[in-house]
């Protein structure tokens, strides 16, 4: 496995455990990033979606799709910019850019080995 894919695999490992947690134990992990704890079903949806997204990563890496590689380092980087808009307008809390920098991490760590 090369070291991008490597990047991938191990940023789609994340997705899948972060997903994981979403669909099975919200309400345990939404307060530790200082986000409100809901009865709704949209954090069910998005793990859901977080989590598939993790498994396309994986598929990714074992098959050495150097195309998606390169397209998540901008999709990721666009994950913080996006996450920083929203805590600016005040449309969603502060620790969410925590997300924003994991995923511009991963982005960085995927694009240094490419």
């Amino acid at each position: 496995m090369s070291a991008s894919a490597l990047s991938l695999f191990v940023f789609g490992i994340y997705l899948l455990i972060i997903g994981a947690g979403y669909i099975l134990i919200p309400n345990a992990i939404l307060p530790l990033f200082k986000l409100p704890k809901t009865s709704e079903p949209w954090i069910r949806v998005v793990g859901t979606v977080v989590a598939v997204i993790g498994f396309y990563y994986l598929i990714a890496a074992e098959n050495e799709l150097t195309i998606f590689f390169i397209a998540t380092v901008f999709a990721r980087f666009a994950v913080l910019v996006v996450f920083t808009l929203l805590v600016i307008a005040r449309k969603a809390a502060p620790s969410l850019i925590a997300f924003g920098l994991v995923d511009a991490a991963g982005a960085l760590w995927t694009w240094l080995v490419l």
